[in-house]
């Protein structure tokens, strides 16, 4: 009731476009709004709306409620505020003055907490008589409670979680992914910041010295965003963060319960789950790119094995060259009846062969496994397909032009709110495009030269060339993967073509496709 009441409250000064004069009578944090000029510009504004000591504020169950803190950073326009690893870093300050925990539980602000037993459970990690003292962080998988029964865009990331981060527990830990993680106080930002006896002191003056380390100048000339709290310089800051407290001999743990520690919201559209791909794979690349590369800076601090499993995530821009290259050469030889792969009857055959099945045989059951569906396993598989060709390779040109200057780092935020109609047909599984972003018209255009080189070298080499099923005989492996990828992307099909819906891919999207992929078919057969 006390949830759905906060709810009501929120939903009606979103609708009014105002905090009601009753509501903002009863907080004097209301107040402080009233330097805000916009939300980059504002002084830091903070209250402390429980101090953890006043006996008659307690939960249903009669227990004292712990010490509540509102904060909101200062904010200039020219004063860089470093995004999430900036709010991180003004949180951490704070709470050091105000409270001092021990241990410091990041989640992102789209997810909540599903098991009550997560924090005695990982204390336990810190607690250990043996391993305790060697553990700077532990870090749980990031979990969604909207996920289809067949995770339409792949967001459980379930092989990740469920396989590959158990391998990284056994070589010093997994990666620091910014949400779900129990971290040591002292790891982040240093004795020397919290090394005084904590005085007691009243709740206006706990107040006014923490707004000065929420300041938006507070950390120049000092090390934070360097050697104390969330690193800068990166997108994906706290997985710079975490290697970087690897590298000075700390180690994490992987926590996975069976009842999922926290669950947010994964993302119910195609280009959400594109857009969230390419943040991730770009700020790996810029983290390889940079002065802590797992490459060079993390060598001889970790163990081998976990600098090939940093490298590995790393480096995932790379994967969308060769993707690409099988997703427009082969179906384009295929057009103009050039073989690339050895015919049936050649010994040579047998390994490409086997390379194609063994690996999707083993991927199927690693996903199986993991506890999703063959199904799921083939959702996953067109999103693989979909996040190399499109959010891999914008990353990639996105990163090597930041890094000579062409353009400037930026943070995009995911979507927390979806229409009612949008949120439908997710729930159907129906894959939502609804937009006409350079990634879709890629996108598009791709699925559209696999269709036309297949139907095209059909209607030439059987139809035409009367040759039948001989062309099948020379050129399996290149009319296998050709009709792969017109499979996977019968959705592209139906949302260029057949749906009347707004989640479908607009009109421009489908004529600019259509007009590369025949133009790109036509160039290639006219060429010798």
């Amino acid at each position: 009731k006390l949830y759905q009441d906060m709810e009501s409250r929120i939903e009606n000064a979103a609708n009014m476009g105002r905090v009601p004069e009753e509501v903002h009578s009863k907080h004097k944090g209301f107040s402080q709004w009233d330097s805000y000029s916009s939300r980059t510009d504002h002084d830091t504004i903070l209250q402390i709306l429980l101090d953890g000591k006043d006996s008659s504020a307690k939960d249903v169950d009669g227990n004292v409620m712990p010490i509540l803190v509102y904060l909101a950073r200062e904010k200039r326009p020219h004063v860089a505020h470093n995004f999430k690893a900036g709010a991180m870093n003004s949180l951490i300050r704070v709470s050091s003055m105000i409270s001092n925990g021990d241990i410091i539980l990041n989640v992102d602000c789209d997810m909540y907490s599903n098991n009550s037993q997560s924090l005695r459970d990982a204390l336990c990690f810190f607690m250990d008589e043996d391993k305790g003292h060697e553990i700077a962080f532990v870090q749980t998988p990031q979990c969604f409670e909207n996920i289809t029964k067949n995770d339409l865009y792949a967001g459980s990331l379930r092989v990740i979680f469920e396989m590959d981060f158990h391998g990284m527990d056994s070589l010093g830990g997994p990666l620091y992914i910014g949400t779900g993680c129990f971290h040591r106080r002292e790891i982040l930002c240093g004795r020397k910041f919290n090394d005084q006896i904590k005085k007691e002191a009243s709740l206006h003056e706990l107040e006014e010295k923490s707004k000065a380390l929420a300041s938006c100048t507070f950390e120049k000339n000092t090390l934070w965003g360097k050697e104390m709290g969330l690193q800068y310089g990166c997108s994906l800051e706290d997985v710079m963060t975490g290697l970087s407290i690897k590298c000075k001999g700390w180690k994490s743990v992987y926590y996975n319960p069976q009842r999922k520690a926290f669950l947010g919201v994964a993302p119910n559209t195609l280009p959400q789950a594109l857009v969230q791909h390419k943040r991730w794979s770009e700020g790996c690349f810029q983290i390889f790119l940079s002065k802590h590369s797992p490459a060079w800076y993390a060598y001889g601090f970790i163990s081998p094995g976990l600098q090939m499993a940093y490298c590995y995530y790393n480096l995932w821009v790379f994967l969308s060259w060769p993707t690409l290259y099988y997703c427009i050469i082969p179906s384009l030889y295929l057009l103009k009846g050039i073989p690339l792969f050895p015919q049936m009857s050649s010994p040579w055959f047998i390994p490409f062969a086997y390379v194609m099945l063994g690996d999707s045989s083993y991927c199927l059951m690693e996903f199986l496994w993991s506890g999703g569906t063959v199904k799921g396993w083939w959702n996953d598989l067109r999103l693989c397909l979909y996040k190399r060709t499109t959010s891999y390779l914008f990353a990639f040109v996105d990163t090597i032009f930041k890094f000579f200057g062409f353009s400037e780092s930026t943070f995009i935020v995911s979507a927390k709110v979806a229409e009612e109609k949008v949120s439908q047909r997710y729930e159907k599984e129906i894959m939502e495009f609804g937009n006409s972003s350079p990634m879709l018209t890629l996108l598009a255009t791709l699925a559209l030269l696999n269709l036309f080189c297949l139907l095209g070298m059909l209607l030439k080499q059987v139809f035409i060339n009367q040759e039948g099923l001989r062309i099948f005989y020379t050129m399996t492996l290149q009319v296998l993967l050709s009709g792969v990828l017109v499979l996977i992307n019968v959705p592209v099909y139906q949302g260029l073509f057949l749906r009347k819906d707004k989640g479908r891919l607009p009109i421009s999207v489908a004529a600019k496709s259509t007009a590369l992929a025949l133009s790109a078919c036509f160039l290639f057969i006219s060429t010798s």
